[in-house]
């Protein structure tokens, strides 16, 4: 079975800005999403399922940015999820 390759590179951090308007987090948390669309995926959401802010603050996601304090917890999961190869329930498959 080929194993699917993963990588950080494969995502961003949505960080929070004044832009907490409505399709943002409520809180300042700091959020992921992915990288590369994918088809039949949620476009406008983030890992957890949250909306993405109107115009998002992206930043490259590294070691440092997985340990900040204000990163979503359920981000956080689904990024482990990922890690260990099980699907997102909001890849839409």
């Amino acid at each position: 079975m080929p194993r699917h390759a993963w990588s950080l590179f494969a995502y961003q951090l949505i960080v929070p800005d004044d832009q907490l308007d409505l399709f943002a987090c409520r809180e300042a948390k700091v959020h992921l999403v992915a990288r590369q669309l994918e088809l039949g995926g949620f476009a406008d959401r983030t890992l957890c399922g949250g909306l993405l802010p109107a115009a998002p603050v992206m930043r490259e996601v590294d070691r440092t940015g997985l340990r900040d304090k204000r990163l979503c917890p359920v981000c956080r999961n689904v990024l482990d999820a990922q890690r260990r190869g099980e699907r997102s329930i909001w890849s839409g498959a």
